[in-house]
């Protein structure tokens, strides 16, 4: 019996899936249907056709969207203009461009990349697309964390990414503690995180009817999600903390398809699939905590973007790349759309983001249930 290994993954050797041919001399490479291969000096790789295309197309509508975000506004600014003031060169636009849009424009960026990779990672533990930060809890620990020490009197944006962080792993663990049963079962896992979500919702409220009038409504206005005076000094951590991160993502890309077994075949091929879940849960909790922390839970971005790249690219793992793109593509068209719907009154993005998810959850809902009665989806 001839042995063939069917890794055919983006990342994998294409030599991997070699395959003798009946009455051949030498080994012709078996390429997967929708794959290209591309050659890099000694080495060979399996690159998803789909896949690069949808990547490339998400590209270049994040970068029209960045150019209307930063062209509309109280006052229209020509593309050429916008486009000198981000080359860094002199501009008469540089103070509406330069200091008003572009920064908090990078924040947006960054915190829909990070939300839409927390996303994908704990969807791919849980095997279930309703497995979103801001479902299972993890937003909402992250929140209670941060409205509680706003009630104590701590407001620096410098300080509070780094609470939500420490809310945010605190929550993960309590769910994971309470969902393991000898295993992680989806269904569990997203029932306690909703129980949990709702509890610490409670311990928000609770904390914010605590509060001064002035600092129960600043944690309200934070708590829908907002970018509002957001600018350099919430970019740059954000930043610097998803540039340390990037190896670990990097990492997760390729683990994921290890995540993505049964716990039977993991057992039978030695892979320790308690710790690689584990791996990819806390860099998905990391990612939506420092996210939170930058802009509040900004819902449904993290719930939204991984299930859209997932069908746009037709893949069985959910492409981390295509997800960061969507999310901060959703992120950038919701602020644009909240800045400009109700002018000048100037809506938080989670509240666009929710008018666009919450629908999307009831249509993922009614569509599952529909799946297990037997029904077409």
């Amino acid at each position: 019996m001839t042995k063939t290994d069917d890794r055919s993954a983006f990342g994998h050797p294409a030599g991997a899936s070699e395959r003798r041919a009946p009455g051949a001399g030498q080994p012709s490479r078996v390429r997967p249907p929708g794959y290209a291969v591309l050659r890099f000096r000694r080495a060979t790789f399996l690159l998803h056709r789909r896949s690069a295309v949808v990547t490339a197309a998400l590209a270049l509508t994040l970068a029209a969207a960045c150019l209307a975000y930063l062209c509309v506004g109280e006052t229209f600014v020509q593309p050429l203009e916008a486009l000198k003031v981000v080359l860094g060169h002199p501009s008469p636009d540089e103070l509406v461009v330069g200091t008003l849009r572009e920064p908090r424009m990078t924040v947006g960026l960054l915190v829909g990349a990070a939300f839409g990779v927390a996303g994908a990672l704990i969807q791919t533990v849980a095997r279930n697309p309703l497995a979103s930060p801001d479902i299972i809890g993890i937003s909402q620990g992250a929140s209670a964390v941060t409205v509680g020490a706003m009630t104590f009197g701590v407001t620096s944006y410098t300080l509070l990414p780094y609470l939500s962080v420490a809310g945010g792993i605190l929550a993960a663990l309590l769910v994971y503690v309470f969902a393991w049963r000898g295993g992680l079962h989806a269904t569990r896992f997203v029932l306690i995180g909703i129980g949990f979500a709702i509890a610490l919702r409670s311990v928000t409220t609770l904390f914010m009817t605590k509060g001064d009038y002035l600092v129960a409504q600043q944690a309200q206005i934070w708590m829908t999600g907002s970018l509002n005076g957001r600018g350099w000094p919430e970019a740059d951590p954000l930043a610097l903390t998803l540039l340390v991160l990037l190896p670990f993502v990097a990492w997760a890309a390729r683990a994921q398809r290890t995540a993505a077994m049964d716990d039977d075949t993991a057992t039978a091929l030695g892979v320790r699939l308690g710790r690689v879940r584990f791996g990819l849960v806390l860099l998905g909790v990391v990612l939506a905590s420092v996210a939170t922390g930058a802009a509040g839970p900004v819902d449904f971005v993290a719930l939204l973007a991984p299930q859209i790249a997932r069908r746009l690219t037709r893949t069985a793992q959910i492409p981390l790349l295509s997800s960061a793109l969507l999310g901060a593509l959703i992120v950038v068209l919701a602020d644009l759309l909240a800045r400009k719907l109700f002018a000048p009154t100037e809506l938080p993005v989670g509240v666009l983001t929710a008018a666009v998810g919450a629908p999307y959850l009831i249509w993922l809902i009614i569509r599952s249930r529909s799946v297990r009665n037997g029904g077409t989806a």
